[in-house]
C-alpha cells in the first residue's frame, strides 16, 4: 500500500483568499456601473472590486456584523457564483454581440472555478455565525421531530416588521416596491436551489420532493410557473422584470435569505438543513402570501396583479404537508434518527435569517422615509464637528459630473459634508435627497444607499462620526 499522507482538504485563507477575491471580482463583468440599474443583461452585476482588498473574509462574522458592508459585499460575491449554475438569458436574447460576449464570460470555466475556489471561505465567513445562534441539542426521536414540525405549523402569525413599515410608511407604494424588489433575486429563478436536491438517487422521497418542483414550474405551463407570476405582480406596480435590473437595491439581508437555500442544496452535506428550511418555508408562506395579498391590494388597489401569492396560498397548504408526510419522515425512516438535528437547525437557521431580513428591510425603509430629516440633521452634526465638540476621520472627495458611487453601506454612522456642487444622494428604490453646497446628510451605519454627482465637479467630505447621536447631546 502507497504512502500518501493524511487527506488534506483544500481551503484557500490569508493573503491567497484575499488575492482569489479580487481576482474573481475585478472580471469586467463585476466592475462599477455607469449607471443605476442594469439594462436586460443579467451577466452584469456590481462587486465593487476596489473595495475587496480591504476586506477580511478570512473569518466569521458575529451575528453584531451581519448587516455590516462585508456581509453585503460576501452575499454579492455569493450570489454571483451560486448563479453561475443556472441559466439566464437577456429577454432580448442574445443576438447583441457584446450581450453574447458577456454570457461567454460569465459561463466559462475560469469564472466558474474561480468562483467555486472562493466560495467555501466566503460561505463560513457569512453563514458561520448561525453555529452560535441554533442549539439543537437533545434526545430527538421521529415522534418528537414530528410533534416539533406540526408545532410550527399551527404557530400564529402576526403581520411582519416589513409588512408594518410598508402600511405605515410616508410613501407606502415606494415602500411596497423596494419590499417586491427585496424578492426578486429568489422568486425570478424560483425553486432553482431545490432543484439541486432532487438529482442523484434516494428513494422515494425524491420523487415526491420533484413533484413540488413540478408545481413551482407550473405543471409545465409557462404562464403559470410561479416566477412568471411574479413578472406579472411586478408588471402590474410598474417594476421591470429583466433579472438583476435592480441590483443596485438589494439588501444584504435580502440576498442572504435567497443565497442560504443555495448554500444548503450546494453542500449536499446540508441536504437534511434544507428539509428543515423547506418545511419552514412551505408552512409559513400560506399565511404570509395571505397577508402580502390583502397589503399588497390596499396599497395599489385593484391594479396589481396578486395571482402570485394566492397560487401560494392554495398550493402550500398542500406542500407543507407533502414536505412532512411524504419527504421529511420517510427520510428519517430511511437514514435514522442522527438526521433529526440537522434537520431542526435548518428550520431554526432559516427563522434566524428571516428575521434579520424582517427588521433589516423595516429599517431601512423608515430611513428612506427619514430622507428629509436626515438633511436636517446634518445642520447640527456639522456644528458639532466645525466646533471641535466632536472630532472624527474624515475622507475629501472629488469627483466628476456623473461619477456614481454604487450602492454599499458603512459599519457606523457617516456625515456627508457637500463642500462645493450638487449631489444626487439616493438611500433606496426612487428614494433620494439633492445635496447642494454647504448641506449634507447623516447615513446611519447598516443603511443601503449610494450617490450620482449631478454638477461639473463635487467636492465633499464623508465624517466617521460612530454614532450621530451623540453629536447632538
Amino acid at each position: 500500500m502507497s504512502d500518501v499522507g493524511p487527506y488534506r482538504p483544500f481551503e484557500l485563507g490569508g493573503a491567497d483568499l484575499r488575492d482569489a477575491i479580487k481576482r474573481y471580482t475585478t472580471n469586467p463583468l463585476y466592475l462599477d456601473n455607469e449607471e443605476w440599474e442594469n439594462d436586460d443583461n443579467p451577466y452584469r452585476r456590481q462587486l465593487r472590486p476596489q473595495v475587496i482588498e480591504h476586506l477580511d473574509f478570512d473569518r466569521v462574522l458575529s451575528r453584531a456584523e451581519i448587516l455590516d458592508y462585508e456581509n453585503l459585499a460576501a452575499q454579492r460575491i455569493l450570489t454571483t457564483i451560486y448563479e453561475t449554475d443556472l441559466v439566464f438569458f437577456p429577454k432580448s436574447g442574445l443576438t447583441d454581440q457584446a450581450k453574447w460576449s458577456d454570457f461567454n464570460t460569465f459561463y466559462s470555466s475560469s469564472n466558474r472555478v474561480l468562483g467555486e475556489t472562493i466560495r467555501p471561505a466566503l460561505e463560513r465567513h457569512s453563514f458561520g455565525f448561525l453555529d452560535d445562534e441554533v442549539d439543537v441539542s437533545g434526545d430527538w426521536t421521529r415522534d418528537s421531530l414530528e410533534a416539533y414540525l406540526r408545532a410550527v405549523q399551527d404557530e400564529p402569525q402576526e403581520p411582519s416588521l416589513a409588512e408594518r413599515a410598508i402600511s405605515g410608511s410616508s410613501d407606502p407604494e415606494r415602500a411596497a416596491r423596494m419590499w417586491l424588489i427585496q424578492y426578486a433575486p429568489d422568486f425570478l429563478s424560483e425553486a432553482s436551489p431545490m432543484i439541486r436536491n432532487v438529482l442523484g438517487y434516494y428513494g422515494p422521497a425524491q420523487s415526491e420532493w420533484f413533484k413540488v418542483v413540478i408545481d413551482e414550474y407550473g405543471y409545465g405551463v409557462h404562464d403559470t410557473k410561479h416566477s412568471k407570476l411574479f413578472e406579472d405582480t411586478l408588471t402590474s406596480v410598474g417594476l421591470r422584470t429583466d433579472l438583476h435590473h435592480y441590483w443596485q437595491y438589494y439588501l444584504s439581508s435580502s440576498l442572504m435569505a435567497n443565497n442560504y437555500f443555495h448554500y444548503l442544496g450546494k453542500n449536499h452535506e446540508l441536504f437534511f438543513r434544507y428539509l428543515g428550511a423547506l418545511y419552514y418555508t412551505e408552512t409559513t408562506l400560506v399565511d404570509f402570501c395571505r397577508r402580502a395579498d390583502a397589503l399588497l391590494k390596499s396599497v395599489f388597489g385593484d391594479t396589481v396583479d396578486t395571482r402570485y401569492y394566492t397560487e401560494h396560498v392554495h398550493i402550500d397548504v398542500h406542500h407543507g404537508r407533502m414536505a412532512l408526510e411524504k419527504i421529511i419522515l420517510p427520510v428519517v425512516d430511511a437514514c435514522g434518527p442522527a438526521v433529526i438535528p440537522e434537520i431542526v437547525r435548518g428550520l431554526e437557521e432559516f427563522k434566524v435569517i428571516a428575521g434579520i431580513a424582517d427588521e433589516d428591510f423595516a429599517r431601512q425603509i423608515e430611513w428612506m422615509d427619514a430622507g428629509p430629516r436626515n438633511k436636517e440633521l446634518h445642520a447640527p452634526v456639522w456644528d458639532a464637528l466645525r466646533s471641535g465638540r466632536v472630532t472624527a476621520p474624515v475622507a475629501h472627495i472629488v469627483e466628476p459630473r456623473g461619477e456614481l458611487s454604487n450602492t454599499h453601506c458603512h459599519n457606523g454612522d457617516e456625515l456627508c459634508h457637500i463642500v462645493s456642487g450638487t449631489m444626487k444622494f439616493v438611500s433606496g428604490f426612487d428614494s433620494h435627497q439633492i445635496l447642494e453646497a454647504g448641506e449634507g446628510t447623516v447615513i446611519s451605519g447598516n443603511r443601503l444607499h449610494g450617490a450620482i454627482i449631478e454638477s461639473e465637479e463635487c467636492v465633499y467630505e464623508i465624517h466617521s462620526v460612530g454614532d450621530h447621536e451623540k453629536c447632538l447631546s
